[in-house]
């Protein structure tokens, strides 16, 4: 099976934008919408850059082909004869819910509806649709065209078809899809997370700097980034957020501390604002 032929992203932002361009490489036309024309725009030429480096580093040939497959909007019609839409607004339950009801209500009865949620219950999402059976979570990673993996989150009435189609679809991206169930923070947040505080909390005891802290886990255990630099590709504002979610399901072993909500009410927010617990130079 390949993707769908039309696939709709709700939300441009970094996530939405990867999620988008990973689509258009695997041979889908992708309809992008997005809250007004000023941030339609701003997603639009995000996607256009993403493609510019697929074709520099030889993962495309053909940039216009590309190009031409991408319609960029405001409007939610533009996901009326889409096969999947994957929503990718900010970590929000009201904002997500309110999203992905309006999308419901204009994709068709055999599309699939999957929210880009990295924390939030896929069940209590599913809770204001019609059609649950039709949900599921495809938790994306930052960034999206080097990333390898997509964790599928099953919610308790996602039917098997479906969960069976996102894995073929994940696999037709060249990325590795990994199948659990609908739980607080999932497999992947509810680890990386976890490893992030710990860091954090390193290093406002003075344990070490965020370098030599990072050096550790890179060396000694073979992560490819460090826990605080992976904070900083994430965004201090979003790694908050879950770290906040995850503490009123699971408890205080997920209180984010006191060195991270700092930075984030200082707008040290990682690559995206160009300071976090490292210095960002390149273009945001």
């Amino acid at each position: 099976m390949t993707v769908p032929g039309i696939v709709g992203v709700l939300g441009g932002g970094r996530m939405g934008a990867g999620i988008a361009h990973a689509f258009l490489l695997a041979g889908a036309r992708v309809q992008l919408v997005e809250r007004d024309e000023e941030q339609a725009d701003v997603a639009r030429e995000r996607v256009l850059g993403s493609i510019a480096t697929s074709v520099r580093r030889g993962d495309l040939a053909d940039a216009a082909s590309a190009a031409a497959a991408l319609v960029v909007g405001t409007d939610f019609a533009a996901f009326t004869n889409a096969g999947l839409v994957v929503e990718a607004v900010p970590e929000d339950h009201d904002l997500k819910t309110g999203a992905l009801t309006r999308v419901e209500e204009v994709v068709r009865a055999d599309a699939v509806i999957a929210s880009n949620t990295s924390s939030i219950s896929i069940d209590s999402l599913a809770a204001s649709l019609a059609r649950p059976e039709q949900f599921l979570g495809l938790h994306f990673f930052n960034p999206v065209p080097a990333s390898k993996l997509v964790e599928i989150v099953t919610g308790s009435r996602t039917e098997r078809h479906v969960v069976d189609d996102a894995r073929e679809w994940v696999a037709t991206l060249r990325k590795t899809p990994v199948v659990v169930r609908d739980s607080p923070g999932f497999a992947s947040s509810r680890l990386g997370v976890m490893l992030g505080l710990e860091a954090i909390r390193m290093l406002e005891e003075n344990v070490a700097d965020a370098a030599d802290i990072d050096a550790a886990m890179e060396l000694g255990y073979r992560h490819p980034v460090g826990p605080l630099r992976t904070t900083d590709i994430v965004g201090l504002d979003v790694r908050l957020g879950i770290a906040e979610e995850l503490a009123r399901e699971l408890g205080p072993r997920f209180e984010p501390p006191a060195l991270l909500r700092r930075m984030v009410a200082e707008g040290k927010l990682g690559r995206k604002s160009g300071e976090g617990f490292y210095v960002w130079n390149e273009e945001r």
